[in-house]
């Protein structure tokens, strides 16, 4: 086996998160900020149960295609339709905002008459705005609900700062999952939602952690080591548990993606599996690489903890000191023009005294 993939195996790596944090925060801030970007200019692709509107499905035996089912929609009295084609054409889906009963009967007879299909044999789904809107709220409160319980568990568990630390991990992964879907174009449908809750569940598990490792280290190494140095050793010591249960979560999360819902054809697991998909490849990076170097500038920058590192790199000093032998004393130099040997200060040496002989 590899020496380098054994050391990872047993925990014995010795790589400097905390070190290179300004590598890892340019990197957050470049994917946080192309997602921003992407929901500002392209927005989120809102599905039925949040914005209110018709949708219907029906079979298209007669291979209409979309100018002509927009066409006569339009002629039916119905403005801006979101058209789908399905299978190769096969089906189609359309969207539209809320319509009242006259104008949803007239675009349904519309779209029946284009494809060649009956009229009941069209799949029909109205949501009203206000329920839309109340899904929404409850997406939102759910949400929320689920970051004052994450912070107030990681709190007592463990300590405020990695508390706030876990937070804005999971801040991350979910500004950058919901900028995959507006750059993606999926629609975002409740089953979207529960993937993301269920992806910040797994994030905030990774974190804990990491975090419950640096508490114990805490205790162990604290009079051996500064917190950064803490922080770094616990986040090598559970780097192979983090990969292994990532790599064993997106194999059937990625099958579940490429092979279920593109290859196969079920569109419907396309938002759900997305969501976990990046969601947990994400977390997985935001747990070593933002939420521990980030609890280490915090909780590192401490009165106490600064007191502490200051205190460990004296006494390194002073262990160097005693250490490393002694440095030779400079010959004496002879002054200029008397032959008389100086001392090393720069003053004058006296000569030896002569002895008198006695008679």
């Amino acid at each position: 086996m590899n020496p380098a993939i054994r050391r990872l195996m047993r925990g014995q790596t010795e790589f400097d998160f905390v070190g290179l944090r300004k590598r890892w925060l340019i990197i957050s801030s470049v994917m946080v900020g192309v997602s921003l970007l992407a929901l500002a200019v392209l927005q989120l692709n809102l599905g039925l149960e949040f914005r209110g509107g018709v949708a219907v499905a029906a079979e298209n035996p007669s291979g209409a295609t979309v100018a002509e089912l927009r066409e006569a929609i339009r002629a039916a009295g119905v403005a801006d339709p979101r058209i789908q084609l399905v299978d190769d054409g096969a089906a189609v889906r359309i969207q539209t905002g809320a319509l009242d009963q006259d104008a949803e009967d007239a675009m349904v007879d519309a779209i029946s008459a284009v494809t060649g299909t009956n009229r009941v044999d069209a799949s029909i789904d109205a949501v009203g705005p206000t329920f839309g809107a109340l899904v929404a709220r409850q997406a939102v409160i759910a949400l929320l609900v689920f970051l004052a319980a994450a912070a107030v568990f990681i709190t007592i568990r463990l300590q405020w700062k990695m508390a706030m630390a876990g937070l804005v991990a999971l801040a991350h992964d979910l500004i950058i999952t919901v900028g995959i879907y507006a750059l993606t174009g999926f629609e975002v449908t409740p089953a979207t939602v529960v993937a993301i809750l269920t992806i910040l569940g797994y994030s905030l598990y990774d974190t804990v952690v990491v975090f419950d490792k640096v508490r114990e280290f805490e205790g162990d190494l604290a009079d051996v080591l500064p917190y950064e140095d803490i922080v770094n050793r616990s986040m090598n010591q559970v780097l192979m548990r983090s990969l292994a249960t990532s790599l064993t979560s997106l194999l059937p999360v990625g099958s579940l993606l490429f092979v279920g819902s593109i290859l196969l054809g079920a569109a419907s697991l396309q938002e759900f599996a997305l969501a976990l998909f990046v969601g947990i490849g994400v977390g997985t990076y935001s747990s070593i690489f933002v939420a521990g170097p980030l609890l280490a500038k915090w909780k590192g920058g401490e009165p106490e903890w600064v007191e502490h590192k200051e205190r460990l790199e004296k006494r390194a000093a002073a262990k160097e000191a005693r250490l490393s032998p002694p440095s030779p004393s400079p010959a004496p130099k002879a002054s200029a023009g008397t032959g008389t040997p100086t001392a090393p200060t720069g003053v004058v040496a006296r000569p030896p005294k002569k002895k008198r002989r006695r008679r």
